[in-house]
């Protein structure tokens, strides 16, 4: 949609552009409109730290007036996702804290996850290896998840003495598996591997290690490629939908969908459709 008649002070309050975005605790890289965020702390399994918890937290947030990123793909480097917190860097310094800077600290994880659903661009979380803790949580926050066969993914928080109720795992997890399977993971801890997880739900497909990064970031293009205003409506509403009754959801939808119906995408995409039509008959 041409943006030319807009005002430039109204522009520059609402438009900020972030392909060259300067990442300090993780690798960012934007490339055909599709943002890629590798956390990149391989040696370590690539765990979080309150930095790049922060970092993260602070670049989704930013995300929705990026007019130059479209989709989101989440990745690790080395071979494995995200091992969660850090135990020297986020667990240790934890147990001497007292309450209030304990309420500081998870409240800004789980900041992190609104904005991963608040920003208007689909994510895509290519996972292999380990994904655990916070690293599931990043997973299952993520619109789309693709997996490895080898991945193990592992809500952790109980065999750390902590409730499964973390960063929004208790409302956002039952939603994509069901409850006795979220139940089982979060009370026990155990890890999900890759081919039950993709029989439970959690995983979109399972794609071979050496592709994973490549079949996610082509998703990613695919959806950065197609009617993106419209990909932000229904984000949107996949997420407020949830605290509907149907007779809301559907007015909702209806009043989204009208809105979608005045954009140059839907009007591009009827004369893309006239235009490959061939008629049937031809008149003598």
């Amino acid at each position: 949609m041409t943006i030319n008649h807009i005002d430039p002070t109204l522009l520059a309050g609402n438009r900020k552009p972030l392909a060259n975005y300067q990442a300090t605790h993780f690798l960012w890289e934007v490339k055909d409109k599709v943002g890629t965020i590798t956390l990149n702390r391989p040696d370590r399994k690539n765990p979080l730290t309150f930095d790049s918890y922060a970092e993260l937290r602070d670049l989704f947030h930013q995300l929705k007036w990026a007019d130059d990123v479209k989709a989101i793909v989440v990745t690790g480097a080395g071979g494995n996702f995200c091992s969660g917190g850090d135990v020297h860097e986020i667990i240790g310094p934890l147990v001497a804290l007292k309450a209030p800077e304990l309420l500081m600290f998870t409240r800004m994880t789980g900041e992190l996850v609104k904005n991963m659903r608040a920003c208007p661009q689909p994510i895509v979380a290519a996972i292999d290896g380990v994904c655990a803790g916070a690293g599931a949580i990043v997973a299952m926050s993520s619109g789309l998840r693709y997996g490895t066969a080898r991945s193990k993914t592992a809500f952790l928080f109980n065999r750390v003495g902590l409730a499964g109720c973390d960063m929004g795992a208790c409302a956002i997890l039952p939603r994509l598996i069901g409850q006795g399977r979220a139940s089982e993971l979060l009370y026990t801890g155990r890890s999900l591997g890759g081919e039950e997880g993709e029989r439970w739900g959690f995983f979109n497909r399972l794609c071979e290690p050496e592709a994973l990064v490549s079949e996610a970031q082509k998703m990613a293009a695919d959806l950065a490629a197609g009617p993106t205003f419209a990909n932000g409506i229904t984000k949107t509403m996949l997420h407020q939908e949830w605290a509907m009754t149907i007779e809301q959801a559907i007015e909702a939808e209806a009043q989204a969908q009208a809105i979608c119906m005045l954009t140059e995408d839907f009007t591009r995409a009827y004369e893309a459709f006239v235009a490959k039509q061939q008629p049937v008959f031809q008149g003598n």
